[in-house]
C-alpha cells in the first residue's frame, strides 16, 4: 500500500472516530435535555420556588476543612414564610472521609430563638425563614451551618420514585393509617414514593414523633444508596428536573458537585445518625407554647459537637494512607 493511500485511510479513520463521537456526544445532549423536561413535566404543579418564598438574606459560614452543614428543612408550605418546618435536618459531609452523617432535631425542642425568646424550634422558620433557622443552631448548640435545602413534601414522593421506581423496602412495625390518607399494612412492604411519604410522616404510634424522625432517617439513608445506583445516574437529569421545583436551596453547584463526586466513587459509608435532643437528656414539658421538651443544652451541645466532629476519622485516614507497602 503507497505511503499516500496509508495516509488517506488514517484521515478517514480519524473523521469517522470524529463523526460517531459527535454523535454519541450530540445524542447524550438531547437524551439529558428530553429527560431533564420530562422531570419537570412529573413535578408539573411544584410551586415552591415562586416570588412569594423570599427569605432574610442566608449568612452562613463559609465551610472549613472540607466540611459542610447542609440545614435540611422540610415542609409543606411550598416556601410559604409562616409555616412551621415540619423537618428540620443537618447533614453534614466530609470532603476528606467523604462521611455522610445526618441529625435530626425534635421540632418540639425548647429553645432560645434570637430576639424572640423560648420557642419550639421549628417556630423559627416561620419567624425569620432558614437564617433564624441557622443563628437558633448557632446560639444554643454553637454549630455552623454554611447552606441550607428547603424540600416541599408534595414534591418528595415524586423524586422518591425517580429515584427509586422499584420502591424502597421498609419493616412497617404495626398498621399505620391515621392522618396519611392511607393504610400501610405491617411486614415487609415495598413503598412508592407517596406511600414512603406516608411512612415517614406517620407520628400517631406508641413512638409518637421520636419514630417518625427513626423513619425519616432510615428512608433517607436508602434513598442515599438508591441514588448512587446505575439506573439513578442515567435518570439524572429527570431527577434535576423533578427536584427544580420542589427545593429552595442555596448550595452552589461547586458544592454539589463535591458531594456527588464522593457518592459516585463509592467512598462513603452507611449515614450515621443522631436524634438531639439525646437519651436521658429532656424532659417534657407543658408551656405557653404547648408540649416541649426541655432539654440540657450543654449535654446535648456536647453530643451534637461530638458527632460531627471527624478529627479522628481524618488521622485514621492519614495513617491508613502513610503505611509503607509490604
Amino acid at each position: 500500500m503507497k505511503r499516500s493511500e496509508r495516509r488517506n485511510k488514517k484521515r478517514k479513520g480519524l473523521r469517522n472516530f470524529f463523526i460517531v463521537t459527535t454523535l454519541i456526544l450530540l445524542a447524550g445532549i438531547i437524551y439529558g435535555v428530553v429527560q431533564y423536561y420530562s422531570g419537570l413535566s412529573i413535578a408539573n404543579e411544584g410551586l415552591l420556588k415562586d416570588d412569594s418564598a423570599s427569605f432574610d438574606e442566608f449568612e452562613g459560614a463559609d465551610p472549613q476543612f472540607g466540611e459542610i452543614n447542609v440545614l435540611l428543612l422540610g415542609s409543606d408550605s411550598r416556601g410559604n414564610e409562616d409555616a412551621r418546618a415540619d423537618t428540620l435536618m443537618i447533614a453534614h459531609y466530609n470532603q476528606t472521609t467523604h462521611q455522610m452523617k445526618l441529625v435530626s432535631i425534635m421540632r418540639d425542642t425548647y429553645v432560645d430563638i434570637p430576639d424572640h425568646g423560648y420557642h419550639k424550634i421549628n417556630s423559627a422558620f416561620s419567624l425569620g425563614g432558614p437564617e433564624l433557622v441557622r443563628q437558633t443552631i448557632k446560639q444554643n448548640f454553637d454549630i455552623d451551618i454554611h447552606s441550607y435545602a428547603i424540600v416541599d413534601f408534595t414534591g418528595f414522593s415524586k423524586i422518591v420514585d425517580v429515584v427509586a421506581p422499584n420502591g424502597i423496602e421498609v419493616d412497617i412495625p404495626y398498621a399505620m393509617s391515621h392522618g396519611i390518607g392511607m393504610t400501610l399494612q405491617p411486614g415487609n412492604q415495598v413503598l412508592n414514593g407517596e406511600q414512603l411519604l406516608g411512612y415517614v410522616r406517620f407520628r400517631h404510634d406508641k413512638n409518637n414523633d421520636y419514630g417518625r424522625v427513626e423513619r425519616q432517617q432510615e428512608a433517607l439513608s436508602k434513598l442515599k444508596d438508591e441514588a448512587v445506583s446505575v439506573h439513578s445516574l442515567l435518570n439524572l437529569p429527570k431527577l434535576l428536573g423533578v427536584v427544580e421545583p420542589y427545593v429552595n436551596t442555596n448550595v452552589d453547584n461547586r458544592t454539589i458537585l463535591t458531594i456527588g463526586k464522593g457518592l459516585l466513587l463509592g467512598k462513603t459509608d452507611k449515614i450515621e445518625t443522631l436524634r438531639i435532643p439525646v437519651e436521658h437528656s429532656f424532659e417534657e414539658k407543658r408551656v405557653a407554647a404547648g408540649e416541649v421538651l426541655s432539654i440540657d443544652f450543654e449535654q446535648n451541645k456536647e453530643a451534637l459537637q461530638q458527632f460531627l466532629s471527624t478529627e479522628d476519622e481524618v488521622v485514621d485516614t492519614e495513617l491508613v494512607e502513610e503505611q509503607p507497602e509490604n
